[in-house]
């Protein structure tokens, strides 16, 4: 019986092949089976935190870029179009209204220096380059050109890079430069028969403020003592008008020199809230331009009143919100504009 008990469970070759195998194949599958468990578990993990990611991510997304074209690329009249238009088409805070002469014969009497300099610089109620510093001073100086030339100047329109890049349409005829020393010359440089010198500032004010289209036909016709077209007939009616624009031009150039001085004199000698305000914050604050609180709205100006003095005049001097530092006016004080601050907040109260 004991022998019985004993007994191997096997009994032939075959069976013990088969053992063999089990006993090596067993532990096999079963490490691997592990390793496939252990691995998807935590590859599981991350595809369900990129699947969650997918699942909430945006329908659309939108991306910011500055548009790659070169500097100082755009034209006078696209400057104006996205920068200029919104005072000056309607006349907005004492802006010269486009294609009025009247308004705008005072800044063709002053000429293209004064006039650019203060578009880039910002006057009055306008602020620095129109509001916008990214235009670069060429652009604004295009701008102007374009404004000018609406109401009747006959401004070259500056060019740069982007211009030159561009192929001009070949100029028929002689530059005004060329037809000056041609025939006007003559008469303009002496001022023979009482033709206006060449860079005589108060011999060209009266002719400057009337505008180009007034003086080119009187030379295209003659006037006083000058014959038509200044005695050559040969003349073409646009080399006439280069002619007249060079010397006005020339005009307009001299006129600007004593402009700087007479503007310094009239300087404030102090700060003047309401001076201020007239002449730089008025644009947005009289409207409410932007969001900028109008002037006496009390319900406007109460939460800014209860964050303190010292709070408005840090955004009025640093910017804040669409508001650039200072207004737009880089050439105030810090005095000129706490004074703004104080006339603001004092009417809203």
């Amino acid at each position: 019986m004991s022998d019985h008990q004993h007994e191997s469970p096997i009994r032939n070759w075959k069976q013990l092949v088969v053992v063999v195998v089990a006993a090596f194949a067993i532990p096999i599958v079963l490490i691997i089976l592990l390793s496939q468990l252990v691995s998807s578990g935590s590859k599981g993990s991350g595809d369900d935190d990129h699947g969650v990611l997918d699942r909430i991510k945006p329908v659309g997304e939108i991306k910011l870029a500055v548009a790659s074209g070169p500097k100082g690329a755009l034209t006078g009249d696209q400057v104006y179009e996205q920068v200029c238009k919104t005072c000056h088409e309607g006349g907005l805070a004492g802006a010269h209204k486009i294609g009025d002469k009247a308004a705008w014969a005072k800044v063709v009497a002053q000429g293209p220096k004064v006039t650019y300099e203060n578009a880039i610089k910002g006057i009055r109620a306008m602020p620095a380059k129109g509001g916008n510093p990214n235009l670069e001073d060429i652009e604004v100086q295009r701008a102007v050109a374009f404004m000018v030339n609406k109401a009747g100047a006959g401004w070259m329109e500056p060019a740069g890079p982007a211009a030159i890049a561009r192929p001009a349409p070949p100029m028929e005829g002689r530059s005004g430069e060329q037809v000056v020393a041609a025939a006007c010359g003559k008469c303009h440089e002496t001022g023979q028969g009482g033709a206006p010198k060449i860079g005589d500032r108060a011999a060209w004010t009266a002719r400057l403020k009337r505008g180009l289209d007034p003086v080119v036909k009187s030379a295209l016709k003659g006037h006083a003592g000058m014959p038509a077209r200044g005695g050559l007939a040969d003349l073409s009616d646009a080399e006439v008008k280069r002619a007249v624009e060079f010397m006005m031009n020339s005009g307009a150039a001299t006129a600007a020199a004593a402009a700087p001085v007479a503007v310094a004199a009239a300087a404030p000698a102090a700060a003047d809230g309401k001076k201020v305000y007239d002449t730089a914050c008025v644009a947005c604050h009289a409207t409410g331009v932007a969001g900028a609180p109008k002037f006496a709205d009390k319900a406007a100006w109460a939460p800014r009143l209860k964050t303190g003095a010292d709070a408005l005049y840090a955004a009025a001097l640093k910017g804040k919100g669409a508001m650039p530092a200072k207004g737009g006016n880089a050439a105030l004080s810090d005095a000129e504009v706490k004074a703004s601050v104080d006339y603001m907040t004092a009417a809203a109260k």
